[in-house]
């Protein structure tokens, strides 16, 4: 039987090496930014998401990252009311927006910084201030979009 960690390293090695390499390096970072966050990996139908956020509900997952063929975004969970003074985040949702992320050092912005303490500081249920997060594998899509760019 697969740990839960080697069968998220299944998932994303069905990636290109370029975006295998900068999701192992964005998860790492943000597992060691966040290390109390439970973290649920969803290998669905159109990416792979690993979401952080508290135990208690999957639905209150704080921020995300998703795994496309040809790039790595980051996504608020809870980005209503987030300011966003950079214009960073996409998407015109409530409940969900995001940044596409050229490479790790992006999350050392300091307008993506802004936007995680705001998220965090916003959240519906913060994250635990003590203890080690869980990796869960939360769901596995039978029929899943090409994990890699057509040649």
């Amino acid at each position: 039987m697969f740990s839960a960690r080697q069968q998220l390293d299944e998932f994303i090695d069905k990636y290109t090496p370029e975006i295998a390499a900068q999701a192992r390096a964005i998860f790492k970072k943000l597992r060691k930014r966040y290390p109390t966050a439970t973290i649920r990996v969803y290998d669905n139908y159109n990416a792979l998401a690993i979401a952080f956020g508290p135990p208690s509900k999957p639905s209150l997952a704080i921020f995300s990252i998703a795994l496309y063929p040809r790039w790595v975004s980051l996504f608020f969970s809870q980005a209503q009311g987030l300011s966003d003074p950079q214009g960073l985040l996409r998407g015109n949702g409530t409940a969900f927006r995001h940044i596409v992320l050229a490479n790790v050092a992006d999350l050392d912005q300091p307008a993506v910084k802004a936007l995680f303490a705001e998220a965090l500081a916003q959240a519906k249920t913060p994250l635990s201030l003590v203890g080690k997060g869980e990796l869960i594998i939360q769901s596995i899509s039978a029929k899943q979009r090409p994990r890699r760019p057509a040649t």
